[in-house]
């Protein structure tokens, strides 16, 4: 079986090299990797020259369109049996390659998605980040860590496709807001076996600063609503919680000045989520300041997604 490595990047010429770092270490040698860059400002050409004596590598522009539509211009310039696509700030442990072709064998599987971890050489704040997303804590249980793999919308960070499957649904028709989801279930749709393939991580160097990250996370929330537009009741109630946690919150704010008891229960209640998160998060990085981070990433994440839940619904039913 041969992979192609399909990556879009926009202005990440150094993200980009530590990912092409990654993919010469790998254990499985049939890959061609295929760069394409979506109208950069800091086009990473420079780097790509610099690997494609040692990797079969390609690399094309385009204006930008979206990572979407770069996904699919990559796919179509592919030549290998299945498609791999990773976001540029991504670093591919070793056996990667390895343990997907196992699954996709064992399984049967036309596509998959994989979730993302946190290297031991993060900064503390980019494992905080890490523990926000991936986290039970918080929304991660539906990014990775669900225990019926059908279940998994895989994501564009790290999914792949068989030749057919991409020739079939034609790859993404939205350029960038849950786009990966939409195709996620599509590929379902049409009656394809698409799962979660738990051992193929991939540690996701994510450059964020607080103000970023909170940001991103109010489009995630946005996403979520947008792809109900091509699939309607694809928004479970799982992927309202942020918005509950959110109005709960608030509900809790307003609600304490005239109710001591309503005080008191909430101030259990989030004072127990939040001992949980700086446990959590303290353990699994045994470290307290990347538990204290988490605490300040997690109530960021959650309130910054339910605010894009709220925000999209309202326009949607504004819009129609």
């Amino acid at each position: 079986m041969m992979f192609s490595v399909v990556v879009p990047v926009y202005n990440r010429p150094i993200e980009l090299s530590e990912l092409l770092e990654s993919l010469l270490r790998q254990d499985y040698p049939a890959l061609e990797v295929i760069i394409v860059e979506d109208g950069s400002s800091h086009p990473a050409d420079d780097v790509a020259k610099r690997y494609q004596d040692q990797l079969s590598l390609r690399y094309y522009y385009q204006e930008n369109q979206g990572q979407g539509f770069a996904r699919n211009f990559g796919m179509g310039q592919a030549q290998g049996d299945y498609f791999v696509l990773f976001d540029s700030d991504c670093i591919i442990p070793p056996n990667y390659f390895s343990i997907l072709k196992k699954a996709l064998e064992q399984r049967q599987l036309d596509a998959h998605g994989g979730p993302d971890a946190a290297a031991q050489d993060f900064s503390v704040f980019q494992k905080a980040i890490n523990f926000s997303m991936t986290s039970l804590w918080t929304t991660g249980g539906i990014r990775g860590k669900l225990k019926d793999p059908t279940k998994y919308q895989a994501r564009g960070y790290n999914m792949g496709m068989s030749r057919a499957v991409f020739q079939a649904t034609g790859g993404f028709i939205d350029p960038n807001q849950g786009e990966d989801i939409e195709l996620s279930l599509r590929i379902k749709q049409m009656g394809y076996r698409l799962e979660l393939v738990e051992e193929a991580y991939v540690y996701h160097k994510r450059k964020n600063t607080l103000a970023s990250f909170f940001a991103q996370s109010f489009s995630f929330g946005r996403n979520r609503i947008n792809v109900s537009r091509y699939h309607p009741g694809s928004v479970q109630l799982v992927h309202l919680l942020p918005l509950f946690f959110l109005l709960g919150w608030l509900g809790w704010l307003l609600s304490s000045a005239f109710e001591p008891d309503v005080m008191l229960l909430g101030a259990v209640i989030f004072g127990s989520w939040t001992l949980g998160v700086l446990v959590a998060a303290t353990t699994e990085n045994r470290s307290i300041v990347v538990g204290i981070l988490a605490v300040v990433t997690s109530y960021g994440q959650l309130f910054s997604y339910g605010a894009g839940i709220f925000w999209e619904s309202v326009k949607k039913m504004t819009n129609g």
